[in-house]
């Protein structure tokens, strides 16, 4: 039986969540100073965000402030409000009927922010990594949500406890492994993480946060690095059976499992390099899209 909890359940859950991310920058600098030969830079993600707090704010002529300082937290809010059916053991902050739905509605809003940051500034490359966003988003969104799909398929249900329980002899990573692999890949997309940061900056053109400056650019880096985590977390209840496992706390299990997904995708962006929009769409249309339906249509077999 899942326990749901009062308001403060979120700001724990907040507080989890940016403990995650910033173990997970840690990680990536680490992983970024070893393959260039430098010394254990585990720590430099902390002194770049003491340099934005003191760093003065850019000014553009003509922007639209409100879009373009709000996306940093409609961006951080969104990613913590996916997470808000993600359950840890048994403990969960919003135990929703449509669980998987509400996870996949706050993504979209995040993928929304991300534009705002591009439109807001009234600046052409920032626009252009906006609307690059726009299109990298229409194709992962497709092979993410027929992934969620076929786990709700597996457990008849939308509710995130149920999926849980629908895996108690077999976890759905065995017997969905496409959907699984198609899921974390989106994951990354969707957090616009290496490989596929091209939309926010992996260019000369600075994509859509290249008019972001001071406390609006650290806000929304923390915001890009808490939705890596919550795709990291979801994913133990989806395919990882939750809380399921011998000895430990079902919490712990959760938390472990977290860090263990996380820092395969952390991993897997820094040996990856940065993949252009136009051939990951063309691989998201012609494999990850077929690949997916494919998933589902075995997995609804099975279930009939």
């Amino acid at each position: 039986m899942v326990e749901t909890t009062a308001w403060w359940g979120g700001l724990v859950l907040l507080v989890i969540l940016i403990l995650f991310a910033a173990a997970a920058s840690s990680l990536d600098a680490t992983l970024a100073a070893r393959a260039a030969g430098r010394k254990n830079a585990a720590s430099q993600p902390f002194r770049a965000a003491a340099g934005l707090l003191v760093q003065q704010r850019r000014r553009i002529l003509a922007a639209d402030n409100l879009l373009w300082r709000s996306a940093g937290i409609v961006l951080l809010v969104a990613a913590a409000m996916a997470s808000l059916v993600t359950p840890l053991g048994r403990w969960v902050v919003a135990d929703l009927d449509i669980g998987v739905v509400w996870f996949n509605a706050m993504e979209i809003v995040a993928w929304a922010a991300v534009w705002l940051a591009g439109w807001g500034p009234n600046s052409a490359f920032s626009l252009i990594g906006g609307y690059r966003f726009v299109a990298q988003g229409l194709a992962y969104e497709l092979p993410h949500m027929f992934a969620l799909t076929t786990v709700a398929i597996g457990a008849g249900s939308l509710r995130v406890a149920d999926i849980v329980a629908a895996q108690q002899n077999l976890w759905f990573v065995v017997w969905q492994p496409v959907a699984f692999l198609a899921y974390l890949v989106s994951v990354l997309a969707m957090s616009f993480s290496r490989p596929f940061d091209q939309a926010t900056g992996a260019d000369l053109a600075g994509g859509a946060t290249a008019e972001l400056s001071g406390v609006d650019r650290l806000v929304f880096v923390v915001g890009q690095k808490v939705l890596l985590v919550s795709g990291a977390a979801m994913a133990v209840p989806l395919f990882l059976g939750g809380g399921a496992g011998p000895v430990l706390p079902d919490w712990l299990w959760s938390l472990v499992k977290t860090a263990a997904v996380l820092s395969l995708l952390v991993w897997v962006g820094r040996r990856t390099p940065t993949i252009r929009m136009e051939r990951f769409m063309t691989v998201s249309w012609l494999v990850l899209v077929p690949a997916t339906l494919l998933q589902a249509l075995f997995v609804s077999i099975v279930v009939i």
